[in-house]
């Protein structure tokens, strides 16, 4: 499938292969999902939307609910206000969001049209809201797009009351699984602080089976809550990339204290997380908590055997690598090669001291590069281990490297939506897809007289 791809990377300027990204509309989609009773509408054309439904869609099998502005020949020239204005009239008329959550498309950022000028020439039903974030695809992520939905959210939103005293943690989670923001949650209410976090699509996008289509499920963050969280004692953003625009935005607009922290997978990264949370609010941690990073700690000696100089690969977007390539090198492991397909001089920063802090002075880091790259160079340096997105699996099926499915998109398993992968029960979570990995293709490889029942 990929045996005409050759082992001599050189970087290219001006083309991406299978690029390791999406774009930004998808991003800000997701994030809209993560307020309650909201529809994301997508200003540009029917396709676009479509394409973007769909791909969340096959990565949650959930349906994802969008409206758009369905751009035609005529809006492509003279622009997409008629188009805005009569679709926020239709989606307010028919499908009665409380909030509606606009993000643009190439189509419309490359026309000019100002969203904030014909959301103020529309009609908005009384008691309804429309927010909106600039979204051009042929900039940043669908990384980028999450973390410009999310300050809009701030921006719109947020509101201090004077005289009133700040309590609580605001949590902003990053671009994670809807699992992972449960388990965020847990482990908040666990330490007994009071918290409000946003966007929160544990109840939106993972929702039972129930036989009756909810098209608002009861899952996102309120409008309400959102709007007191400018009277928090401080905001925790999880995820550089994806959580800190907002964090600041929040703090320049309502003096809210902002502390950026890497998503909480693995030890440290959780470990910071909940001292941090004691820090703001006071308070003890919780046994339970003792007890889970007890499993976790005696887990890591238990598999250090297998782990220990193990080399991995690892792609996929800049928040979930910085976290999850500290924890490999705390297994034992050796990243020789991390590739992210969003731009940002912070993650290529970040990635490098944590090589430097562990002596790794042959790894490689990567920002803003693609698939095709990122094959390459397995195949000048082969690796024991790929952790990425289902696109590794090309990569992984040529060279004959097991591949642990982490991140976004993953479409070609199920249940990942379902089981987090932060804190010290989603550390566990990743230790057993690692060396279910490892231990599955030795026993494939292994001469008979080493294969053996117990490992």
């Amino acid at each position: 499938m990929l045996d005409q791809t050759k082992g001599s990377y050189k970087k290219r300027t001006g083309l991406k292969i299978n690029p390791a990204k999406t774009c930004q509309p998808i991003g800000a989609m997701y994030a809209a999902l993560g307020i309650h009773k909201c529809l994301p509408h997508s200003h540009g054309s029917q396709g676009c939307c479509s394409y973007h439904r769909m791909h969340l869609t096959r990565h949650y099998r959930d349906p994802i609910v969008a409206s758009t502005s369905s751009f035609t020949e005529g809006a492509c020239v003279f622009g997409g206000k008629s188009n805005l204005k009569k679709g926020l009239e239709n989606v307010f008329h028919i499908y009665n969001p409380d909030v509606v959550a606009i993000n643009t498309t190439c189509l419309s950022e490359t026309i000019g049209d100002d969203i904030g000028e014909i959301v103020k020439a529309t009609d908005v039903p009384e008691g309804k809201t429309v927010i909106y974030a600039n979204t051009p695809s042929y900039v940043g992520s669908h990384v980028t797009g999450f973390s410009n939905m999310c300050k809009a959210m701030v921006t719109h939103l947020a509101e201090k009351k004077e005289g009133k005293k700040a309590k609580g943690v605001n949590i902003l989670p990053g671009y994670v699984e809807p699992s992972d923001m449960m388990e965020i949650k847990r482990m908040a209410t666990l330490l007994k602080v009071p918290f409000t976090m946003f966007p929160d699509t544990s109840g939106v996008v993972a929702t039972p089976n129930t036989g009756n289509y909810e098209m608002y499920p009861e899952g996102g963050t309120p409008i309400k809550e959102i709007k007191k969280s400018g009277n928090a004692l401080g905001t925790i953003a999880l995820g550089e990339f994806s959580s800190k625009d907002a964090a600041y935005e929040l703090e320049k607009k309502c003096d809210v204290p902002a502390t950026v922290l890497k998503e909480p997978i693995g030890i440290k990264a959780t470990d910071e997380f909940i001292m941090k949370m004691l820090e703001l609010n006071g308070g003890i941690i919780p046994k339970e908590l003792e007890f889970e990073r007890g499993q976790l700690v005696d887990v890591m000696v238990d598999v250090h055997n297998h782990y220990h100089g193990k080399k991995v690969a690892l792609f996929g977007d800049p928040d979930i690598l910085i976290a999850m390539t500290e924890f490999v090198i705390d297994l034992g492991m050796v990243p020789t090669l991390v590739l992210s397909g969003t731009p940002g001089k912070a993650y290529v920063k970040a990635i490098q001291e944590l090589f430097d802090a562990a002596k790794l002075d042959d790894s490689i880091v990567l920002g803003d590069e693609d698939l095709f790259s990122f094959h390459q160079i397995i195949k000048e340096n082969p690796v024991d281990l790929i952790i990425g997105n289902s696109y590794g699996k090309y990569i992984a099926r040529e060279e004959q490297i097991p591949l642990v499915r982490m991140g976004w998109p993953i479409l070609d398993r199920v249940g990942h939506s379902y089981f987090p992968v932060v804190g010290y029960k989603g550390a566990l979570r990743i230790i057993e897809k690692i060396t279910t990995a490892l231990l599955d293709k030795y026993d494939a490889t292994c001469p008979e007289e080493d294969f053996e029942l117990v490992m």
